[in-house]
């Protein structure tokens, strides 16, 4: 009887102490991807202005403009995607016992808010950036600087919350952004020189 319940005791410890991670895959990738996004997608509309127009005012108008966006259309999607689910599990859960489990069911007004923070958080790293360099070349650096380290850390801690191998994921994220930067740069430069 002794070892019975020695033996359920330590079941019950290994229960609490293992995790699922996978459970944390859905608002984990929302909020990596969420400020990724705005990180890549802000960085990138900066240095593309940036490339033609040297004016600190255009360059930081355009990353304000594209953080609102992102940031409007993060939410919106975010809503409507999570709005379908809620009505998959309501009308799931009122086949399966008649009843409805309203703490079960997703938030569309919360995942919403939460993808629009997530692409603002991500956003206004190049927006800080380049708001106090008045050059035009340690303009471009401080961004992209600035961009290099975030982009890390978003890659560390994607990787980190997810239990998943830190090195390749930054580098994932990493190299994926600098990518989006520079062929953002250099296709608008080079429709810049031919008279656009």
């Amino acid at each position: 009887m002794d070892q019975l319940g020695h033996n359920t005791n330590m079941d019950i410890e290994k229960e609490s102490t293992t995790f699922d991670y996978s459970k944390r895959s859905q608002w984990l990738r929302a909020a990596v991807l969420g400020a990724n996004d705005g990180l890549v997608s802000t960085a990138s509309l900066m240095m593309g202005v940036g490339a033609v127009k040297h004016d600190v005012k255009a360059m930081i108008l355009s990353g304000f403009a594209g953080m609102v966006a992102g940031a409007c259309s993060m939410a919106i999607g975010e809503f409507v995607s999570v709005y379908s689910q809620y009505d998959i599990e309501l009308a799931q859960m009122e086949r399966d016992n008649g009843g409805i489990e309203k703490e079960k069911l997703p938030s569309p007004m919360q995942a919403a808010a939460a993808s629009a923070l997530a692409f603002s958080a991500g956003a206004i790293v190049p927006l800080l950036a380049a708001a106090f360099v008045k050059e035009y070349k340690m303009r471009i650096i401080a961004v992209v600087v600035a961009v290099t380290v975030a982009l890390m850390v978003f890659g560390w801690l994607g990787a980190a919350l997810g239990k998943a191998p830190a090195v390749r994921s930054s580098a994932r994220v990493l190299f994926g952004g600098w990518l989006a930067m520079a062929v953002t740069f250099g296709l608008t430069k080079l429709i810049g020189l031919h008279g656009l």
